[in-house]
């Protein structure tokens, strides 16, 4: 039995209040290219399911937003995605498809093994650049997103694990759209949630069922997306703006009266809509009552968004042309000096460390050079981030595998440049506007900060940087930014990569601003020639002869026309058809069926019709179209063409007065026959008309009836589809419950396993921490795998040193053949011990033996060092006491000795006494 959910659809007669997407396209400029209803990017991964579910079924059926959900699926699965979050919806959902054009209040699904991409409001499937391994979908669209929609992009971080969509919602932040993340408190993984909380770019943090309310309530409250209207905004709010720059100067010690007013409004009014703060008056009173605010405002007007070789041609011309060029003019065994001005997080530092190495890897022969790069900004945490080398797993996106093997080290939170790299950069916060420069230096890089800034103050830093450099040094812009009137400063290289090289001759008389100087007077500027005022006309805004003439031609020669699209909205009009068309009542209408004048709708109507279906000209004559009190006669040239560029059609309508029937002259007043006549002329030729409209209409309601009878029978065969795809899910349903209560049973076995192993482990680090040993597991690389506790007062470890070589480690122990003992161990498999002294007079026995895993493969190494110094200390006292008795031997063994000999003289003189007795008594 099939039953059908009760959801409440808008009809075309319903009368509902507007939505604040519907606004915002309302009050959006005409033609621009992209969607004119702010798109939400959702990026979900494991768990992502239910956090959709609950964020959909919370959204309302006329929001005016469109959804786009990009999720980490496998490549050769097919889901159910779409089905099971339709149920969850009120509003359509459907698997995005290539050219599809997003429409309001729908959900679009990303397809697997497919990047989605957005342009101009149409959605594009790209293959992957690798089918499997890291691919970041979601980095991939929030990207395309931002790009597109600008200010009316909205990124959205549901349940995930790892760090994809962090450069994605960088770069929707930094062209000032917003980021709502679901809190990770209520996410199944808190990875993807938590990884863009860490980083400062969540707007609100909320569970996912409360951030469709959330972004509904910012829409309401961000009353600007036009750039005239923040023109207007800045005209009325002036003394509000100025009052939230002084307030921002008191608290954070930095003055942004230089920078440009347009970017400061919308970035204030984003945290305006954030807060749900109606007026700038309110967000003044805000500010200063909430100091943490400043200090949000603040980081908000750094936009402090960058990545690894952003424009991925500078860094090519870089490699190839700039970086050899400079090193040709150095001899051997010198340093370069490089500074990187506003450096954000350090990506652009050291992307120009790691492309300086692989050009000293290029050249032939090889030569010895060094390169010295200051990194300043003006964020003290993006500086202090920046000094730790350490980024997110997602950058191999823009780095790439071979420069992540060579210039990286892999660690728990991603990845964390190397050492050599490291050593190459200094950090430093600076204030670029009144801190000192560096100098004599040989690049500088300041990409996309001036355009953030003030004309006066670009045209004070650009001879600041021509003083920095050396001659002949480089100067590396931004892809939206360039030179101006600095020309005679600087030289452009070939391409179009915004690099510049310092001019030797600097033509100017002027001497450059130091920091200092720069908040001092805003008056006239100076130039390269000369103290030019606004007042003064330039040359070049003299309107050429040629362009003159055409223009009268167009308003007084030329019949009016005008221009318009495929659905009848005006695009251009030329010349003056008020005589035609006239502006209709109520909310301003600028298409022409609205807008004609009685008489001449009808007829344009179908004729417009015709000639996109025929794609041929149509010309109406003498249709009878009524004026203000009186009637004129006029012919109508509707002719179908395509706008340049796009393959949109597009009808030229041209007006041409011409004399109507029953203008002849009456010959006089008491003809009645001349009048009558005349008067049944004009009645001929409106039949004539009227039986061509109603030809037109027939042929028109023929087609259409041609047209409902085929969508009938495709009704008729997608019910009978939808019936027997009903029944499909029932019986998938019950599959899909019988496969989900196997996989409960094996989600339990496996969490029991789980324990287990954690039991486990644990037991074994009490073993180990309870042997009182000192233990280093290592791999065969020679990398730190594992250690126990008291090997820390051995070597320098800390938990984050794990996958760290041990020769890169610092030790107490006097073993500089520690690695080389190591590995003749690994080659060997025969165990080698020996005893090593410490720095701090320890000794220690040190037992290396191979690692070995169950299935009897040699995994590493275990190292263990045992505290002999007891033993030792015992040993060196009895090898004392030792020496002290063997010398007091030799001494007793030497006193022996005379005794004897003194002994055998005494019996020797006593046998000489006897004898010589013996003598005597004869």
């Amino acid at each position: 039995m099939t039953t059908q959910s009760k959801r409440p659809r808008a009809t075309p007669h319903s009368k509902s209040p507007p939505s604040p997407a519907a606004t915002a396209a309302a009050e959006s400029p005409r033609g621009t290219p992209t969607s004119a209803f702010p798109i939400v990017g959702i990026g979900a991964s494991a768990g992502g399911l239910e956090a959709l579910e609950q964020f959909l079924g919370s959204v309302p059926p006329n929001s005016g937003l469109a959804y786009v959900v990009v999720q980490h699926l496998d490549p050769n699965y097919k889901g159910m995605i779409v089905e099971l979050l339709q149920r969850a919806a009120a509003i359509p959902v459907a698997q995005a498809e290539d050219g599809m054009k997003v429409e309001p209040d729908h959900v679009y699904v990303i397809p697997p093994n497919c990047d989605l991409s957005i342009l101009h409001g149409v959605l594009y499937l790209l293959e992957p650049a690798a089918p499997r391994g890291l691919r970041l979908p979601i980095d991939f669209f929030f990207r395309a997103l931002a790009d597109d929609l600008q200010a009316r992009s909205i990124g959205v971080i549901l349940s995930g694990m790892g760090s994809d969509g962090m450069l994605g919602l960088r770069a929707i932040k930094e062209k000032a759209g917003a980021v709502f993340v679901q809190a990770p408190a209520s996410a199944k993984f808190d990875g993807m949630p938590r990884s863009a909380v860490d980083d400062g770019q969540a707007d609100v943090v909320a569970s996912a069922a409360e951030l469709p309310a959330r972004i509904m309530s910012y829409l309401q409250h961000l009353p600007t997306l036009d750039e005239r209207q923040v023109d207007a905004a800045l005209d009325a709010n002036q003394s509000g703006l100025d009052k939230v720059l002084v307030l921002l100067r008191a608290r954070t010690g930095h003055d942004f009266s230089l920078y440009k007013k347009s970017t400061l409004y919308r970035r204030i009014e984003r945290r305006m809509g954030l807060h749900q703060i109606p007026h700038i008056s309110a967000y003044v009173r805000y500010l200063r009552d909430n100091p943490q605010e400043a200090e949000l405002l603040f980081k908000e007007l750094l936009i402090g968004v960058t990545r690894f070789f952003r424009d991925p041609e500078v860094w090519k011309q870089l490699r190839t042309d700039v970086l050899p060029a400079l090193l040709a003019t150095h001899p051997e065994g010198s340093v370069l000096r490089a500074w990187t001005a506003g450096c954000s997080s350090g990506e652009e530092a050291y992307s120009l460390a790691i492309t300086f190495r692989e050009v000293l890897r290029d050249l032939t022969p090889p030569a010895r050079y060094g390169l010295q790069i200051f990194a300043t900004d003006l964020d003290h945490d993006a500086i202090d981030k920046a000094r730790t080398g350490s980024y997110p797993a997602n950058i191999a996106a823009d780095v790439g595998e071979e420069r992540l093997r060579h210039y990286f080290v892999q660690d728990e939170r991603g990845y964390r440049v190397s050492n050599e790299i490291r050593e190459m950069v200094i950090f430093a916060p600076q204030n670029l506007v009144m801190d000192p420069p560096f100098t004599r230096l040989d690049l500088l890089s300041c990409r996309n900060l001036l355009i953030y800034l003030e004309g006066e103050l670009q045209k004070k830093l650009l001879p600041l940087f021509h003083y920095s450099l050396k001659p002949g040094g480089i100067l590396i812009l931004g892809s939206a930014e360039t030179i101006g009137d600095a020309s005679d400063l600087f030289a452009p290289l070939p391409g179009r990569t915004r690099l510049y090289r310092r001019r030797d001759q600097d033509t100017r008389t002027d001497l450059a601003d130091f920091p200092t100087a720069f908040g001092q007077s805003r008056g006239s500027m100076t130039v390269a020639t000369g103290a030019i005022t606004d007042s003064e006309p330039s040359p070049m805004s003299a309107p050429s002869l040629q362009a003159l003439t055409e223009a009268q031609l167009l308003l007084h020669h030329c019949p009016p026309a005008v221009l318009l699209n495929e659905k009848g909205d005006i695009a251009y009009i030329s010349g003056k058809t008020g005589k035609y068309l006239e502006p209709a009542a109520g909310k301003a209408n600028l298409n022409i069926f609205a807008m004609a004048r009685e008489g001449l709708s009808g007829a344009v109507h179908s004729g417009f019709a015709k000639a996109l279906r025929q794609k041929a000209t149509v010309s109406l004559k003498s249709l009878r179209v009524g004026t203000n009190g009186g009637t004129q006669y006029v012919d109508v040239t509707l002719q179908p063409m395509t706008a340049p560029g796009t393959a949109r059609d597009m009808v030229l309508v041209v007006f041409k007065d011409v004399a109507g029937p029953n203008t002849a002259p009456v010959v006089a007043a008491a003809d009645h026959l001349s009048a009558h006549r005349a008067r049944l002329s004009a009645a001929e030729e409106e039949l004539k008309q009227c039986r061509d409209e109603l030809h037109i209409t027939r042929e028109e309601m023929q087609s259409s009836q041609e047209e409902l009878k085929a969508a009938n029978e495709e009704l008729q065969s997608t019910n009978e589809e939808l019936q027997s795809t009903n029944e499909e899910l029932t019986t998938s349903k019950e599959e899909m419950q019988s496969m989900n209560e196997e996989l409960q049973t094996v989600n339990h076995e496996l969490q029991a396993k789980v324990d287990e192993l954690s039991q486990a482990s644990d037991d074994m680090k009490n073993l180990l921490n309870s042997t009182d040993i000192a233990t280093l597991f290592l791999d065969d690389d020679l990398k730190v795998r594992r250690f126990t506790d008291q090997t820390t007062s051995i070597i320098k470890l800390i938990p984050g040193d794990a996958g760290r070589p041990v020769t890169d480690l610092v030790t107490e122990l006097d073993y500089a053949g520690l690695a080389d003992d190591v590995r003749e161990v690994l080659r060997s498999l025969i165990f080698h011990e020996c005893h090593v002294p410490a720095r701090d007079g320890r000794w220690f026995a040190v037992r290396i033996m191979p690692y070995r895993t169950q299935d009897n493969r040699i995994d590493g190494v275990v190292i263990t060092f045992v505290d002999i110094t007891l033993a030792k200390t015992q040993e060196d006292t009895l090898r004392e006491a030792l020496e002290a008795l063997q010398g007091r031997f030799a001494e007793q063994s030497e006193e022996l000795d005379r005794s004897r000999t003194l002994e055998a003289v005494l019996t020797k003189a006593q046998d000489i006494l006897e004898l010589r007795l013996a003598r005597t008594t004869r």
